[in-house]
C-alpha cells in the first residue's frame, strides 16, 4: 500500500502480483503491477487500507537512485518508492507541453540484482562530434523491447527509454534534458551522438555536449529504476596520441558490446 499526498489530498493505491522482469520475449507480456487506486475498495469492495498490517522492515537492499522511503518484506524481497522528474523538454527548452518535469512517484518490488548501465565516451564523425554509448542489462541479458513508434516511443512494455541529461553545456548552467533514445534490440545497446538539433517548432539548438552526463532508465519489470553518471570529455585533438589511443579503445569496445543491432559511428 502506498500512501502518498498530491494536490491537497490523500492517495491511497493498492499494487500487488509482481516481482522482478522478465527477459525479453515476444510469447508474454512484461511483469506489472495490478493497481488499486482506490486504496483497495474497488478490486475487494472494502478499504484494505484501513486493515492492512505492515510487515515490511528495515531496507537491506542495495542503493538505490531518488530513494524516498524503501522496506524489505520478511521473504527477502524489497520494495521501494523512488522519485524524479522522467519526462522533459529535449535540447535544453522549456518544458512545452503537459508532464515535463513533473515529479514522478515511482513503485518497485524485486529481489536480487538491479539492472546495470555500461556507458562509454568517445567521439563520433573522426573526431567532430561528442559521443556516448553503451548497454543497458538485466541478470546479463539485454533489456530491449520489440517494436517503436516513429519517433522511439516503445510499443510493449519491455522497451525502455533513456534519458540523457547534459551539465553546464550550450544550453546553459546546471543540468538540461539532452535526449531520450531506446536501448536496441537484440543487445540492449545504445549510441547517441551530441550533434545540433532542430525542436519541435524547428528552432535550432546547438550541440549539447557537457561537463558532465546522466543516463537514466526505468528498471525492467517492476524493479527500480537507475541512474549513471559521468564526467564528460575535452575536444577531440587528433594530434593527441591519448585522444587517438582513447578513441581506438572505445570503438573496440563498442564491437565487442553490439551484437547484431547497427554499429555506432566511429
Amino acid at each position: 500500500m502506498l500512501t502518498y499526498h498530491a494536490q491537497g489530498r490523500v492517495q491511497r493505491v493498492l499494487a500487488w502480483g509482481a516481482v522482478n522482469a522478465r527477459m525479453p520475449t515476444r510469447a508474454q507480456s512484461q511483469s506489472q503491477f495490478r493497481i488499486d487506486y482506490s486504496g483497495g475498495w474497488g478490486t475487494y469492495r472494502r478499504p484494505v487500507w484501513k486493515t492492512l498490517r505492515n510487515a515490511c522492515g528495515p531496507y537491506k537492499g542495495p542503493q538505490i537512485p531518488w530513494l524516498v522511503a524503501a522496506c524489505t518484506a520478511p521473504d527477502g524481497s524489497h520494495w521501494a518508492v523512488q522519485r524524479w522528474r522522467r519526462l522533459q523538454a529535449n535540447f535544453g527548452i522549456p518544458p512545452w507541453k503537459p508532464g515535463h518535469g513533473a515529479s514522478e512517484l515511482r513503485l518497485s518490488h524485486w529481489r536480487g540484482p538491479l539492472a546495470q548501465l555500461e556507458v562509454g565516451l568517445d567521439w563520433s564523425y573522426d573526431g567532430r562530434w561528442h559521443h556516448l554509448f553503451g548497454r543497458l542489462t538485466y541478470r546479463g541479458v539485454p533489456v530491449h523491447g520489440f517494436s517503436t513508434t516513429p519517433t522511439g516511443e516503445p510499443l510493449d512494455r519491455y522497451g525502455r527509454v533513456l534519458y540523457l541529461d547534459t551539465l553546464d553545456s550550450a544550453y546553459g548552467p546546471g543540468w538540461r534534458r539532452e535526449n531520450g533514445f531506446v536501448s536496441r534490440n537484440p543487445d540492449g545497446t545504445f549510441c547517441y551522438g551530441f550533434v545540433p538539433h532542430e525542436t519541435h517548432t524547428g528552432e535550432s539548438r546547438p550541440a549539447g555536449h557537457g561537463r558532465r552526463y546522466r543516463l537514466m532508465v526505468s528498471g525492467p519489470g517492476v524493479t527500480p529504476d537507475i541512474m549513471w553518471e559521468g564526467s564528460g570529455l575535452h575536444d577531440f585533438d587528433p594530434e593527441n596520441a591519448t585522444d587517438r589511443a582513447h578513441e581506438d579503445a572505445m570503438n573496440a569496445l563498442q564491437r565487442k558490446l553490439i551484437r547484431g543491432s547497427r554499429p555506432c559511428h566511429a
